[in-house]
């Protein structure tokens, strides 16, 4: 394998070029090896005072250059490294820079819920623009009007064919139930109803306003008893919503209950509360990496990869093909 790969084109000979920072190499990795090619050698080290310092060592003139970081913990670090290897291409003239964020940090601050509040996944899209970037390519934003931020392309890609087809292969779909964690999920549930041919259940939760990750689970919504319940959400941060979620599933009689989320963000209390739930598999993808705790003494998680779907992005976007003829199917 070689750093850098060509085709022709419609404008003809085109170099691609794959560049990570340090947030998640080994996606990246992943990624690299399904499109053929190697991760560009690149020196990244910080400063004593915390500066970030980020070189290529190879040409990047005239290449259409994809530039992955995944927006994992300690995040702004990460968000800033990925701003000034875009600066850094664009300086180097390449000829297109396409960012890659399988997690997209501050995705779940994208409106206003009360005064004198920020808009920060706008600003993270106009931070990105500005620093050069021609193109996102994202997998499952924590809402899709995330996309109209950024004013390029951006490639909304999702996880759902994968962990579907996962749960579809090992659950009995006759005893199966789809169940949204709150309200806000029903549409990606039902499409999961669709995909498995599973009835649908919601789960009604009020959030404190004033407290950070606390949640009230007020009754479940539809036949969960005597069923196999499966949980589906973009994201699991401290586990308090899912794990209450749970509970409430078994309050009511469910068989079973497993959890399905696209990004294990799993801070703060998760590693205890995923271990002392009643559920029987948490599945992820690997849009961020596993905390050490977790992947290393829980049997109960799965990790799927998500570099196959990016990396057949990433062609389609290369090779001036069609990334929404991905998921027709959906």
């Amino acid at each position: 394998m070689t750093g850098t790969k060509t085709t022709g084109g419609k404008s003809g000979k085109k170099k691609m070029m794959f560049f990570s920072g340090r947030a998640h190499p080994e996606l990246a990795q992943e990624v690299a090896l399904q499109l053929g090619v190697d991760v560009v050698p690149t020196k990244a080290f910080d400063f004593a005072n915390g500066e970030i310092y980020v070189r290529y060592e190879e040409s990047a003139r005239g290449a259409d250059c994809f530039v992955i970081q995944s927006h994992t913990a300690p995040i702004n670090q990460w968000i800033m490294e990925q701003l000034i290897m875009i600066d850094a291409l664009k300086r180097a003239s390449a000829r297109s820079i396409t960012v890659i964020v399988p997690f997209y940090g501050y995705a779940r601050q994208d409106k206003k819920h009360r005064g004198r509040e920020p808009i920060s996944a706008r600003l993270v899209a106009d931070l990105m623009a500005t620093a050069g970037a021609d193109r996102i390519l994202t997998v499952d934003l924590h809402t899709d009007q995330i996309q109209g931020f950024f004013d390029g392309p951006v490639d909304h890609l999702f996880a759902l064919p994968l962990l579907a087809d996962y749960v579809g292969a090992k659950v009995d779909k006759g005893k199966l139930t789809v169940v949204s964690p709150d309200a806000g999920r029903v549409r990606v549930a039902d499409r999961w109803c669709d995909r498995l041919g599973a009835p649908l259940a919601i789960v009604h939760k009020r959030r404190d306003k004033d407290v950070a990750n606390q949640v009230t689970v007020h009754e479940v919504v539809g036949e969960v008893k005597g069923r196999v319940c499966v949980l589906v959400d973009d994201m699991i941060d401290t586990g308090g919503t899912i794990v209450a979620a749970a509970d409430a599933l078994f309050a009511h009689g469910a068989e079973d209950v497993i959890v399905t989320a696209t990004h294990g963000v799993l801070s703060g209390p998760a590693a205890d509360r995923l271990k002392n739930s009643r559920v029987s598999e948490f599945v992820f993808t690997n849009t961020l990496p596993t905390p050490g705790e977790l992947s290393a003494d829980l049997d109960k998680i799965k990790v799927l990869s998500i570099a196959p779907t990016i990396a057949s992005a990433v062609r389609e976007v290369f090779e001036d093909g069609s990334v929404t003829s991905l998921f027709d199917e959906q």
